[in-house]
């Protein structure tokens, strides 16, 4: 079995200038990243451009999100055709802003990562549980659900990372035990292998999102299961290149 290349995502989220995020870009461009890490950043749509033509080669781009169809009388949307006319290669999808803020259903999700890749971009797929279902119990249960949606609309999975990001550690301060992290990955790298097949589950990328920082970084990165992060926060300072570089 080949061992997954780690992966490093940065969401800016609804975040930065032109001037900001320029000066972030010439910090990151001068970095020394370790070279067995992908490393990805996600912008602003309105940034995409921007950040492709300024971001040294070896860093992808991503979109923080895109519709389900190619065009149309969609207001406000953007399609995968769009993010990949930018130079962007990937997006993420199903993230918890936009399930819990903005009322994304599973079926729009999986809707939205089917055609992402059919168009040819690869798809940085979230799920995670809120506060009161890890309370409940019901972490499996709710992971499993969101996992299933989003297998139904993959066929292939070498383009998919899939980012366990509980939602009570998000922007909270809160962050998941190593230990919690690995178990959740172990348990959706299990139901993959029961549900997908032996080959997915040792080669997908399963990532962890919630609060990661320079001072969590390597602890979290020295979990079997625990394959990259989704960083949040941390992916607008300095930090983010020693959380690239957790694995190095």
């Amino acid at each position: 079995m080949e061992p997954r290349r780690f992966f490093v995502g940065g969401n800016w989220k609804m975040n930065g200038s032109k001037e900001s995020l320029g000066e972030l870009i010439s910090t990151l461009n001068s970095a020394n990243m370790d070279d067995q890490t992908e490393v990805v950043c996600a912008a602003p749509s309105v940034y995409l451009d921007f950040a492709r033509s300024s971001l040294d080669p070896r860093i992808h781009v991503a979109a923080q999100n895109c519709y389900k169809v190619a065009q149309g009388a969609f207001t406000g949307e953007i399609s995968p055709a769009m993010i990949k006319d930018c130079g962007a290669d990937w997006v993420i999808l199903g993230h918890s802003e936009r399930r819990h803020v903005f009322g994304e259903s599973d079926e729009l999700i999986g809707q939205k990562v089917a055609h992402a890749l059919e168009s040819d971009l690869g798809v940085i797929a979230c799920i995670g549980e809120k506060l009161e279902e890890r309370e409940g119990g019901t972490t499996e249960e709710v992971v499993y659900a969101q996992t299933q949606v989003i297998a139904e609309n993959v066929k292939d999975w070498g383009k998919v990372v899939l980012a366990y990001e509980p939602v009570w550690a998000i922007g909270t301060g809160k962050t998941a035990t190593p230990e919690q992290a690995q178990e959740v990955h172990e348990k959706l790298r299990s139901w993959i292998r029961a549900n997908v097949s032996d080959s997915v589950a040792d080669s997908l990328r399963i990532i962890y999102g919630g609060s990661v920082t320079q001072a969590n970084c390597r602890e979290l990165a020295s979990e079997e299961d625990v394959d990259g992060f989704l960083v949040g926060g941390a992916s607008l300072k300095l930090d983010f290149v020693d959380i690239a570089n957790a694995r190095a």
